[in-house]
């Protein structure tokens, strides 16, 4: 494998242990060593699978690797509120376990909503949240929240960037964009300006149309979301975060995490030179 000299790669590239999903967690960081990555999101699965953060952390610092956010996942069921105690303390866990590893981010879906509105769901996560929000920003932490595919009622009821902006404001949390679920969204240059401030991590990866299966993602560059277009509008808005390579699904399992991941940094970094990213 040829490696990438050091400080080379575009200084705003993430790239996702979820890129990995079927490697253990040394392996992801030993890739990512290995192309000359600076940065890495960590998934909790995967060192919950590990058993032993001290390893994790002396693998992560051993490969000069930055730790960006902590993805969680759903930790909150909606239509029952005596869970909520429940996810709260899961989401304290989880905002700490990212501090250890020098990250300032949690990253979570809403939780399910079944049985309830969709406007019922919006005021339950907010009051689900809210506590924990306000000591994760006394804390100098950032509860993070994702949209999610549509197809995933179990991980959210949010599958829009616009009603994600607006939950994501009412509840004073930050945002995660995954390109995935909203490239074809209706005016969504107008909704990445609108909420560009909230905007805490922006996840990149392809699609092929047709797709009828979840997560069915391809490397950036092999399909057809018009990333350059977004990812100006997204700077143009003044948006100043990582983007991160989440690549999931049969056709990266297929083509191999080493291949698939190392095209699709290549293509981000070309991508966002291309539309100006300091």
């Amino acid at each position: 494998m040829s490696v990438q000299p050091s400080g080379s790669w575009h200084p705003r590239i993430v790239v996702s242990s979820a890129s990995m999903i079927g490697w253990p967690f040394d392996r992801d960081v030993a890739l990512l060593r290995d192309l000359g990555l600076r940065r890495i999101a960590l998934l909790a699965r995967k060192l919950d699978a590990l058993g032993d953060d001290d390893a994790a952390e002396r693998l992560v610092r051993d490969a000069g690797l930055a730790v960006d956010n902590l993805m969680v996942g759903a930790l909150f069921d909606l239509a029952r509120p005596e869970q909520w105690d429940e996810g709260r303390t899961a989401l304290r866990r989880a905002l700490a376990r990212a501090r250890r590893f020098g990250a300032d981010a949690a990253v979570i879906t809403t939780g399910p909503a079944i049985g309830l509105t969709w406007e019922e769901a919006a005021d339950a996560f907010v009051a689900a949240v809210a506590p924990v929000v306000a000591e994760a920003r006394a804390g100098g932490s950032t509860v993070v929240v994702e949209h999610t595919n549509g197809l995933r009622f179990d991980l959210g009821f949010v599958h829009t960037l616009r009603d994600a902006v607006d939950v994501a404001r009412r509840a004073g949390v930050a945002l995660c964009m995954e390109v995935n679920a909203v490239w074809g969204e209706r005016a969504l240059r107008e909704t990445i300006r609108r909420g560009a401030d909230l905007v805490r991590t922006v996840q990149l990866n392809d699609f092929f149309v047709p797709t009828t299966a979840t997560p069915d993602r391809a490397v950036p560059g092999d399909g057809c979301i018009p990333l350059e277009r977004i990812l100006r509008d997204l700077e143009e808005a003044g948006y100043r975060g990582p983007y991160e390579l989440e690549i999931v699904g049969p056709r990266i399992d297929a083509e191999g995490y080493a291949s698939a991941v190392r095209r699709g940094v290549e293509h981000v970094d070309r991508l966002l030179r291309r539309v100006g990213a300091t």
